[in-house]
């Protein structure tokens, strides 16, 4: 866990503690620009800016991501102060998310949040990206949504992480398990661009999933010791059962073997999606056992996936789990989960120093 060893004293702040808390978030570690607020523990706001124009180059151009924040940041902080009802003379404090992520995106949410604060002579909080991604459980968003208590497992999947993490209390996570390689969400990606599909290629591989035989192809699953994944060997098995088929077909494009082989790649979908959900469940359902934990839950941009949530629901009746799945607007990017995160730190007065810097690479 990153723990900001400089903390400022705003002893100013708590003098007028009857005033309601107010928090103002702001999430730019990758490519969606997103600010959130959230007064007295309950949420107002969530907006998001997303970009399109990585698109076209199958993946994130990271200079790219940064100038679209410098652009977004603005209009998308004014929109949440005003779907809130307040104003910025009524925040208490700005949180925003140090990392990990692309450092250019980043410094763009970190300077901003800096500038606001010292205008308005109030606190900063840094966050951990991959623990708000974990705390957006605990969001009030007025749909009574039931809340995990401590201890409790989470299952973090994303295009970059692929973790098991013991949740002790908000500030006391630990990675038991985590993928010695390839994210399972990065998995999907590269696969789905090899199939020829659009980026982001994780919700394509699920919608035609929808559609496939799951049981069509066999994929490698790799036998990594305690609760640890990979998803290097299981991509290279994808890759290989495509390279064959085109050589048993005589074809070079996956176009040309679609036009050969009924269903091709609804039923690499299904067979892809199925068994990367039944290694991160199989090294999920270890843990609880080996730990005696019995509240599950899963977040991260990955557990978007209609295949992940059903198998979640199916454990929790086979193993008397009790699970939590985040609302949608809650698995991608989002700046409620580091408006979350900032409100219990606030509370504890767990304040960042202006000094501090954003870092691309931490463990939660």
């Amino acid at each position: 866990m990153h723990i900001c060893k400089k903390k400022c004293n705003f002893a100013a702040v708590f003098e007028k503690m009857d005033k309601p808390i107010v928090i103002l978030a702001i999430e730019s570690s990758c490519d969606d620009t997103s600010s959130a607020v959230i007064v007295d523990g309950v949420l107002r706001s969530n907006v998001i800016a997303s970009q399109k124009v990585h698109e076209e180059y199958g993946g994130v151009v990271p200079e790219l991501a940064s100038r679209a924040h410098q652009q977004n940041i603005l209009p998308v902080v004014d929109t949440a102060l005003k779907r809130a009802g307040v104003s910025k003379d009524d925040l208490s404090a700005i949180a925003f998310t140090r990392g990990p992520g692309l450092l250019g995106s980043l410094l763009v949410g970190t300077s901003f949040a800096k500038g606001l604060a010292l205008s308005l002579n109030i606190p900063i909080i840094d966050v951990n990206h991959l623990q708000g991604h974990v705390l957006a459980h605990f969001v009030e968003d007025g749909t009574g949504l039931p809340h995990p208590t401590f201890p409790f497992l989470c299952l973090l999947v994303s295009g970059g992480n692929s973790q098991i993490v013991l949740v002790r209390a908000y500030n006391d996570m630990e990675i038991i398990g985590q993928t010695i390689d390839d994210a399972a969400g990065e998995a999907f990606d590269k696969c789905a661009k090899v199939l020829g599909l659009p980026y982001p290629g994780g919700p394509w591989i699920d919608k035609l999933a929808k559609e496939g035989d799951a049981g069509k192809y066999l994929f490698a699953k790799p036998n990594i010791p305690n609760y640890d994944y990979s998803f290097s060997g299981h991509k290279t098995s994808f890759l290989y059962t495509l390279r064959d088929m085109l050589k048993a077909h005589d074809v070079t494009t996956i176009d040309e073997l679609a036009e050969r082989v009924p269903h091709l790649r609804e039923d690499m979908c299904a067979s892809l999606q199925a068994t990367v959900v039944d290694i991160l469940m199989r090294k999920l359902k270890k843990a609880a056992k080996d730990l005696g934990v019995s509240q599950v839950a899963v977040a991260g941009g990955v557990s978007a996936n209609s295949a992940l949530r059903q198998a979640f629901v199916d454990y929790g009746k086979k193993y008397h789990w009790e699970v939590f799945i985040p609302p949608f607007s809650f698995t991608t990017d989002n700046a409620a989960m580091v408006c979350q995160a900032g409100y219990f730190k606030y509370l504890d007065r767990d304040f960042c120093a202006i000094d501090e810097v954003p870092y691309a690479k931490t463990q939660i």
